[in-house]
């Protein structure tokens, strides 16, 4: 609890604070002020709508407190130290011994958290004219929440509660002391072994940051490869630019046993029918995920819900008709920009639709992801993989950063654009870009696949160069090279000649 944490507490959860006097019958009570609550919150109270948004912990969620924000400080400052690292390569002479001083880039990611914190604060959410609660909430009936004592009357309730780190069953786990993608942001020393358990998103960042830190790394992850979700090729690029940052990363990880030892933790596994035993000074377990239902009364209100969160229809409706959820408590994309915009369908939802007209659905967003290691991979919509499962034949065009002069002049050609399209059309289904800025360039993609642009437009779209980006167009260059069948060129030849003529 140093300055910054305290100035962070200050403004998310401030040990004074007194819950208001309750409104006669709010139009909206959402519970949980991570992304989806707050912007539910802040939505529907600048519409005109009476308000009352509830917290247990820390406004702002995991976002703010124990994800994006603070593993992106982390990123950032393990970023520097590799390109101090590999200063030499550009012509740039680093002195010898150059070190990282770790408690002062955490320090800064901490400092930068409480600089952001003002955004997601209480006296923020006061002043738009919410009414907050601090406290645990429970419904008691279906027009009613009880929060510290006091009954809070509803229209309309949505449920933004979340979801939080979970650990898989691994042998021994519960004997030791390991961090999970929460309590890893409140490490001030530098584990000189580090080991992670998970090649998910959230694993490989941190295996990487800290190799660049100076840890000595090892990745276990129990599947072939990295980031299972992505496409084979993609993940495979990032996994060799983990193991250039030096982890040490083994797959097909089994029969992993945990225990402590004298001077840390023991890790314990087979790979590739090999044994494997470490020591490690910290173990970090990015395995897994739990919605954040207990405590809330979802059986006095007869709203479903089951191990992967509350239940709801197209339209993030639960069971229950006065009641809505939103963000991680009820979607499979559990990401801040995701549950953003399903807060915004809610607001429409919950307060303006009027029986099924003006209704918005879950399937109209296009969600896009991205994990933020060296070189980054994001990705939206259909994969190739995914094509295969759902028998949708598609068009593949893919542009490799070897082949793509900025990518070149800074040193970044490990990557490449591929896009999927509706076969025989430029109808975009799908794309994944692995490159340094992949989660900026993205966009584009989305943009175009939002709006029903076809690869086509993106290729008569100029892009200045050099840019990396430029290698998004050229995959529409790809696909207007098709076009040109031996029958069109044919045609073209004769106009041609009779021109000469």
């Amino acid at each position: 609890m140093d300055e910054h944490n305290q100035a962070l507490v200050a403004n998310v959860h401030p040990p004074d604070w007194v819950n208001p006097e309750p409104a006669g019958i709010y139009n909206l009570v959402v519970i949980g002020a991570g992304t989806a609550g707050l912007v539910t919150a802040a939505g529907a109270a600048g519409m005109g709508a009476k308000v009352a948004l509830v917290e247990r912990h820390l406004m702002g969620g995991d976002c703010l407190n124990v994800g994006c924000v603070p593993s992106k400080g982390v990123i950032s400052s393990a970023r520097v130290a590799e390109t101090v690292r590999l200063a030499r390569d550009f012509g740039v002479e680093v002195p010898k011994g150059t070190t990282v001083n770790f408690a002062d880039a955490i320090a800064r990611m901490r400092k930068l958290r409480a600089g952001i914190s003002p955004v997601d604060s209480v006296s923020r959410f006061r002043e738009l004219g919410i009414d907050v609660f601090l406290g645990q909430a429970d419904f008691v009936d279906s027009n009613t929440v009880h929060v510290d004592g006091k009954k809070l009357h509803f229209k309309k309730a949505v449920i933004a509660t979340g979801a939080r780190a979970s650990a898989p069953p691994i042998p021994g786990l519960e004997t030791v002391r390991y961090l999970n993608n929460e309590s890893v942001f409140s490490l001030t020393k530098l584990p000189k072994r580090f080991g992670v358990i998970g090649a998910g998103p959230i694993g490989c960042e941190m295996a990487q940051s800290f190799a660049r830190f100076d840890s000595v790394v090892h990745l276990v992850e129990a599947v072939h490869g990295i980031l299972p979700k992505e496409d084979p090729d993609c993940a495979a690029i990032v996994k060799d630019g983990l193991i250039k940052s030096g982890v040490n990363f083994y797959c097909c990880g089994k029969e992993t046993q945990i225990s402590e030892a004298d001077d840390g933790i023991r890790l314990g596994f087979e790979s590739h029918e090999k044994g494997y035993d470490f020591v490690v000074d910290e173990l970090l377990v990015a395995v897994g995920r739990a919605p954040n239902v207990e405590g809330l009364g979802l059986e006095n209100v007869g709203v479903d819900y089951d191990k992967k969160g509350v239940k709801v229809d197209d339209h993030y409706q639960t069971t229950n008709t006065n009641i809505f959820a939103a963000g991680d408590i009820c979607s499979p994309y559990q990401f801040t920009h995701a549950a953003d915009f399903m807060a915004r369908a809610v607001i429409q939802n919950s307060l303006f639709a009027v029986g099924p007209f003006g209704k918005k659905k879950k399937d109209a967003l296009t969600v896009p992801w991205c994990t933020y290691t060296t070189p980054e991979l994001a990705h939206v919509g259909l994969s190739e993989s995914d094509a295969k499962k759902q028998n949708v034949k598609i068009d593949s065009y893919m542009q490799k950063f070897e082949h793509v002069d900025r990518a070149i002049l800074e040193g970044e050609t490990e990557g490449l654009v591929k896009v999927n399209c509706a076969k025989g059309t430029d109808t975009i289904l799908g794309a994944t870009i692995v490159a340094a800025n992949a989660g900026d360039m993205i966009s584009e993609i989305c943009l175009a696949m939002t709006h029903g642009l076809g690869l086509g437009k993106i290729a008569s779209t100029i892009h200045p160069y050099p840019t990396q980006a430029e290698a998004i167009r050229k995959t529409g260059d790809l696909y207007n090279r098709t076009r040109l069948t031996p029958g069109v060129k044919g045609f073209f030849t004769r106009w041609l000649a009779w021109q000469r003529r």
